[in-house]
């Protein structure tokens, strides 16, 4: 049917209405994707761009350096060393096994570690890489590195590590690092995240882990690109860390070192204190161990053997071993007398032998006895009942006062591990410790450095340093931070009588130059070195009437863990002190001939800054010291490991 143009003309009008309508839905369906195309690209473009930012790179820490420790001379005794390492990425290494046996004909592979590695990779993503050796040789690491076709997933690196170059010598001193452990994290609120990187150096014992956060330094920074999958595809830009600060300490390597040589197979400890900063100018303990080998990871047979040497060289003696100080402590017990105004130098006590106190008798080391003794000759030939009778007459507060003031009994501060307290007993320990009274016994037998007193090497030198100065003088171990001096501790003066100080002095001088003296024997000829000490020996068991009826045992003919300790503290030069030395020799027999000898030799090499002229020894030692030096210098041309196989 035809239509008529009234029709066409509608049609016409419907569909340009029509048009019009969608048009505008277009047109507005338009303007609103324009207007959130804006929101995004201008008002949010930063946050998406961040966004994108953030699924695209990854931020990862660079290692930082740790920082160094050096002696007063500026010789490094921890150091940092290139460290090669052989890493497997588990996705690109296609049959895993296939791979590392391949890897094992190239490079030695300890099975353990190969066990642990495999056990890593299989807990973490596939793409991160897993070391599988460690510490490997530049000879290793260019044979993976040419062998590259054959070995996908395989790549060498080089790091940093921890390595001690003077071995055993400052193992207690300095200590060592180890790979974090959950433990180390433990230690902290909020762990810094470069300690989760793996086989990270941690600081675990000595002043490694004392100072752990200033030596770690600051990591470091790179951003690299990743694809989905996480794999890094390039590095971006990169940030270095910051280095951890340098430690420079107040010890004297060569003086460490001949410490260590002087004291042979003993099982002993030195300490050499300067008087006038209070620096630890030698802490030595014996014997030692190679740190180096807990860095690379103890075997367990090698762990045994330190765990179960009964001369224990996993303690540091210094700090950590406890002794009664024997007869070194008849100072405290004279000047506690003298400031009390109980004695003087002038007043005598009658020495039979024996002091009987109630139904007990307290004998002195001589059996015959000293006769009539006043403090000079009863410091000099160390008469115990004098001791016995100034202890009863003073009482043991005061003692105890005096000892602490000398600085025992308190834990000194040394960034070193597990440093104690020791023992300076009075009437209100006992009572706290072990809910008891004090009798006049315990007070004879802590008159002379026995019964409950315990004190350490560290302190003695204290004391002794104390004695020659008239100076609170505490220890100083570390010298300076980065450059940085760290304050002196020579100290104020410590409040007691300059008399009775000059006293007890004069009557040390005597104990190693006055022929009767307990350590004439091995006193100093130079006059301008001369020495002033004081010997010790410590009980380690109990001697009973019947044996003493019989004869004491000696010491040579009883097991090596069952003789005496041997002590003796000095300083010198006596008319000008500079230095402080305490000396134990654990079961030496005695103190004139096991530490004495030893603290002489010491003393000279301190005062001269190297081996003294055979004239400053007594004519009867000149031979064995020559000898002595020469082995040491010997000792010196050595490397540190070969000295540690030689021993």
């Amino acid at each position: 049917m035809r239509r008529t143009s009234k029709d066409s003309a509608d049609s016409a009008r419907r569909i340009t209405r029509r048009g019009m309508i969608l048009g505008g839905v277009q047109l507005g369906f338009a303007t609103v994707l324009a207007m959130r195309m804006r929101y995004m690209q201008v008002d949010q473009g930063e946050e998406f761009r961040l966004l994108a930012e953030e699924n695209r790179v990854n931020l990862r820490l660079i290692p930082p350096a740790r920082g160094q420790i050096f002696d007063r001379n500026g010789v490094v005794i921890a150091a940092n060393e290139p460290a090669y390492r052989i890493t497997v990425v588990r996705e690109d290494a296609g049959d895993l096994e296939s791979t590392i046996a391949r890897l094992a004909t190239l490079v030695e592979l300890d099975p353990s570690e190969i066990e642990r590695a495999i056990a890593e990779m299989q807990r973490s993503a596939p793409f991160l890489p897993v070391t599988v050796a460690d510490r490997v040789s530049w000879d290793s690491v260019s044979r993976v590195a040419a062998n590259a076709p054959a070995l996908p997933g395989v790549n060498p690196e080089v790091g940093l590590s921890r390595h001690y170059p003077h071995g055993e010598i400052y193992a207690h001193v300095v200590g060592y690092v180890q790979p974090v452990s959950e433990r180390d994290l433990a230690r902290y609120e909020d762990p810094d995240p470069v300690l989760r990187i793996p086989r990270f150096q941690f600081g675990k014992i000595g002043v490694e882990t004392k100072y752990e956060d200033m030596l770690r330094g600051r990591a470091g920074s790179k951003r690299v690109e990743v694809n989905a999958a996480g794999r890094v595809m390039r590095e971006l830009d990169r940030r270095e860390g910051e280095a951890g600060a340098d430690l420079q300490l107040t010890v004297d390597t060569r003086l460490q070192d001949y410490i260590h040589a002087r004291l042979g197979d003993e099982s002993a400890s030195v300490v050499v204190m300067d008087l006038e900063h209070g620096d630890l100018l030698a802490i030595a303990s014996a014997p030692g161990f190679d740190p180096n080998k807990f860095v690379r990871g103890i075997s367990y047979d090698d762990y045994g053997a330190l765990q179960g040497d009964e001369r224990a060289p996993l303690v540091s003696k210094t700090v950590q071993g406890f002794y009664p100080p024997g007869s070194t402590f008849k100072m405290v017990t004279a000047l506690a007398a003298l400031e009390a105004g109980i004695t003087g130098p002038g007043n005598t006590v009658w020495c039979p032998g024996h002091l009987k106190v109630g139904s007990r008798r307290f004998h002195c080391w001589k059996r015959a006895g000293h006769g009539h003794m006043n403090l000079e000759n009863a410091l000099m030939q160390s008469c115990d009942v004098y001791f016995y009778e100034m202890a009863l007459r003073v009482g043991i507060d005061k003692i105890a006062e005096m000892g602490r003031k000398l600085g025992l009994g308190a834990i000194h501060d040394v960034p070193m591990s597990a440093v104690g307290e020791g023992i300076m007993p009075d009437k209100a320990w006992k009572r706290e410790r072990w809910n008891q009274e004090w009798r006049i016994g315990d007070t004879v037998n802590c008159s002379i450095g026995q019964g409950d007193v315990l004190t350490s090497p560290l302190q003695l030198a204290v004391m002794t340093a104390r004695l020659a100065t008239g100076r609170s003088i505490s220890p100083r171990l570390v010298r300076s931070i980065d450059g940085v001096e760290e304050p002196s501790r020579g100290g104020e003066p410590i409040g007691l009588n300059e008399n009775h100080l000059r006293w007890i002095r004069a009557a040390m001088y005597d104990v190693s130059n006055n022929r009767r003296g307990t350590a004439y024997r091995s006193r100093i000829i130079a006059e301008e070195m001369r020495m002033a000490g004081k010997t010790g020996t410590s009980q380690v068991r109990n001697i009973t009437a019947a044996e003493r009826a019989r004869g004491v045992t000696r010491n040579e003919d009883l097991p090596w863990n069952r003789r005496d300790h041997g002590l003796f503290v000095n300083y010198a030069p006596y008319d000008n002190p500079r230095i402080a030395v305490a000396t134990i020799v654990e079961h030496g027999g005695g103190g004139s001939s096991a530490a004495a000898p030893i603290a002489r030799d010491v003393t000279l090499q301190a005062l001269y800054e190297g081996d003294p002229p055979v004239e400053a020894y007594p004519t009867a030692d000149r031979d064995r010291i020559q000898e002595l030096q020469e082995n040491l210098r010997q000792r010196r041309q050595m490397a540190p490991d070969e000295r540690t196989s030689r021993a």
